[in-house]
């Protein structure tokens, strides 16, 4: 048995990484959109975050290992679209230095020709990324919904939200979207949240 990384941040991170071209295949603002969602999605499937008037309160008290709840806590109610927006490239370093001190993954500084530097991600050990790969396609093709486990379901729905072609390309996401709608009501607000985003997103820009 593979051993994964235990919070679901770190998981998703990990399933933007292409094992073929040996690079992440998700940057900039998508993923920190993903990676923000995915914690809001752990603490909400474990109680430690709740929904009222369709906005995260703080729930059972628990860890805080991003500081969102203690953020959320500390705010007026916000919507799941502010905090999923909210410091997502912050998100994205704090969640590739927890791989990296985990020695999950390899951190490297390149500097390309007339181009800055840039860090370059390699997964230290592949069968990490397969593993999840294939909890994520067995929540999408296996068992019935009800017996998925709840960060499978939870891959599975914050990738198609988050167009992570790496997990879901766009014909999976369209011949499997009623399971992928059942995932998605399992997985709790932070999801459609995403999608949403996204979608704001695509239409702020053919309206420029």
């Amino acid at each position: 048995m593979v051993e994964i990384p235990d919070t679901l941040p770190a998981r998703m991170f990990l399933l933007a990484y292409d094992l073929r071209k040996e690079r992440m295949t998700q940057r900039g603002p998508r993923l920190g959109y993903v990676l923000r969602a995915a914690a809001l999605t752990e603490l909400f499937l474990d109680g430690r975050l709740v929904e009222e008037h369709g906005r995260p309160v703080p729930g059972t008290p628990g860890d805080d290992p991003y500081g969102l709840l203690a953020e959320i806590a500390a705010s007026r109610p916000r919507s799941w679209q502010h905090w999923i927006r909210k410091d997502g490239r912050a998100m994205v370093g704090t969640v590739r230095e927890e791989l990296a001190r985990e020695r999950w993954i390899r951190v490297t500084r390149e500097r390309p020709l007339g181009l800055f530097p840039r860090d370059r991600v390699s997964v230290r050990d592949p069968r990490v990324v397969k593993a999840l790969w294939g909890g994520a396609s067995s929540a999408l093709r296996g068992r019935p919904v009800a017996h998925v486990n709840s960060y499978d379901a939870a891959a599975v729905a914050l990738a198609a939200a988050g167009e992570m072609a790496s997990v879901l390309p766009g014909s999976d996401r369209r011949r499997h979207r009623r399971r992928i709608e059942e995932l998605t009501a399992r997985s709790g607000p932070a999801v459609p949240a995403v999608r949403k985003i996204l979608r704001a997103r695509r239409a702020a820009a053919a309206a420029g």
